[in-house]
């Protein structure tokens, strides 16, 4: 069954222009949204917690175009497995690459940490051939074996290396003769093995994995943190921000803390981007793992 939706319904779709696939996002909204109602109450229940100021009115509208957004992200990443490197390249750009050069030039190796918010499947494509350092990124295989082999094969076509975390480590351990681009989502739910920090996001007290400043401060890598911003329907642009190069002027957790309030301030210009169906607060403090960082 996965192999039929896969070749008789998603490549046949991602083939479609973009125009189609727009009007396409728009009997998904309803389908999704006023039909289905797809999570409705994990969106309505993290938008209200998060802006407890607002009223309903005000949250139903923040609501309306998440939904519309997120469907817009669903089509957006269909046609993901078929887009051409230039047609990435050309609908995410990376701003200023300058900042990662400098690095790059004096041959380290550096952290990128962003989160769900816009496009981020899309960076994935664009980003190797926007940068010198080798991008890897963290990542978790999915359960399901033959979605796990086609959705890293789309992601990383384009020159992106899907490693786990051990790979990732032998790699900055020893091939010290390549620069990489470490990439961390810094706004997932951390499992409860993890190492976290706890810090404030959104009004909320969260627990945020303590992984990137952890491999920053052992590798000595700078932090650098990534905003990604939507131009248009379909076009995204990315502005690399400095966190950290020197992290002995930090006590540890205030790097992660920096980060995570960057991407709040992205939230808050507007939240109708982040990616408000995720069960980000689902565990309290006592939950999670703290140790060896205060």
């Amino acid at each position: 069954m996965n192999k039929l939706i896969y070749h008789l319904l998603l490549v046949p779709v991602s083939h479609l222009p973009f125009f189609i696939l727009y009007g396409i996002s728009n009997v998904l909204y309803f389908i999704i949204y006023q039909i289905f109602g797809y999570r409705k109450s994990v969106v309505r229940k993290n938008l209200t917690h998060s802006f407890p100021k607002k009223s309903a009115a005000d949250i139903r509208e923040i609501e309306k175009a998440f939904y519309r957004h997120f469907c817009d992200i669903i089509v957006e990443s269909t046609k993901n497995f078929t887009i051409s490197e230039t047609a990435s390249k050309k609908r995410m750009k990376i701003v200023n690459p300058e900042l990662l050069e400098r690095y790059f030039n004096i041959g380290q190796s550096v952290i990128l940490v962003g989160g769900h918010y816009n496009n981020w499947e899309l960076f994935a494509l664009a980003i190797p051939g926007q940068i010198k350092h080798i991008p890897m990124a963290l990542y978790s295989p999915l359960k399901n074996r033959f979605w796990n082999e086609k959705i890293t094969a789309s992601r990383s076509k384009y020159g992106l290396h899907m490693l786990r975390i051990d790979p990732i480590l032998q790699k900055l351990k020893t091939e010290k003769e390549d620069q990489f681009a470490v990439i961390f989502g810094s706004d997932q739910s951390p499992r409860k093995s993890q190492l976290v920090h706890f810090t404030s996001f959104l009004n909320q007290e969260t627990a945020v994995a303590y992984g990137a400043e952890r491999m920053a401060r052992e590798f000595d890598m700078p932090i650098i943190a990534g905003s990604n911003i939507k131009v248009s329907r379909g076009h995204y642009k990315i502005i690399f921000t400095l966190v950290s190069d020197d992290h002995s002027k930090f006590k540890k957790g205030e790097i992660t803390a920096a980060f995570t309030e960057l991407l709040e301030k992205d939230i808050l210009s507007a939240p109708q981007y982040w990616l408000w169906t995720h069960r980000r607060w689902k565990r309290d403090k006592s939950e999670h793992r703290t140790d060896r960082i205060i």
